[in-house]
């Protein structure tokens, strides 16, 4: 949103019905005017581009979300790409949309940085999600990592756990005492952070250790 090129400062307010009535609470011509603006006025939502004369919207998202104003930034530029999203979300920005975005979708998008929400451009987000998504270790694969702790012996006594099998059962099936057994479930336990024997043997089928109905 522009008026005779000057970035503005947006605030919104609630009605009387309950619904956010957006009031232009100020301009601003470019990004340290924006930042002293944020500052004085305190608007629940400042609006900047990523390409601003002194300071850029990158520099003023990270000085307003640094100086832990109780304001949100909300980006809008026509540089939608993926790097631009990343960085302003690094910066601190609560929204991010394209500059040809609908009259609409800039309201709704203004009014959900106003209460707190997170916006970004329907299909910029598809984009990042995807991206996260492939870079993302398979599930089974990072909580595995977890058992890595175990020695051999202490996973045998995990397995036995999570078949539901008693210190005793297990002390027969591995032919030791029984405070052996009482030994190895202690140290698996706390290898693993692991409240008590329920979340053992949650674990154990969640990293595959043990599967359903073997």
């Amino acid at each position: 949103m522009q008026r005779s090129g000057l970035r503005m400062v947006l605030t919104a307010a609630g009605c009387d019905d309950g619904s956010a009535e957006i009031v232009v609470a100020g301009e601003a011509g470019d990004g340290a005017e924006a930042i002293d603006l944020a500052r004085r006025l305190l608007p629940d939502v400042l609006i900047t581009d990523l390409v601003l004369p002194r300071v850029d919207g990158l520099g003023v998202t990270r000085a307003v979300t640094e100086a832990g104003l109780p304001v949100r930034v909300l980006v809008m530029t026509a540089g939608d790409t993926d790097e631009n999203v990343l960085a302003a979300v690094a910066a601190g920005a609560a929204g991010f949309l394209s500059k040809d975005a609908p009259p609409g979708e800039l309201i709704a998008a203004v009014r959900a940085v106003a209460t707190g929400g997170a916006v970004i451009t329907p299909a910029v987000l598809a984009r990042i999600l995807a991206r996260v998504a492939e870079a993302l270790p398979a599930p089974e694969t990072t909580t595995a990592s977890k058992l890595d702790a175990l020695t051999e012996r202490e996973r045998e006594v995990l397995v036995h756990v999570a078949r539901g099998h008693s210190n005793a059962e297990i002390a027969a099936a591995l032919r030791v005492s029984e405070t052996t057994i009482k030994t190895h479930v202690g140290h698996v336990l706390t290898k693993l952070r692991l409240r008590d024997r329920t979340q053992a043997v949650v674990l154990a089928y969640e990293t595959g250790l043990v599967k359903p109905g073997a």
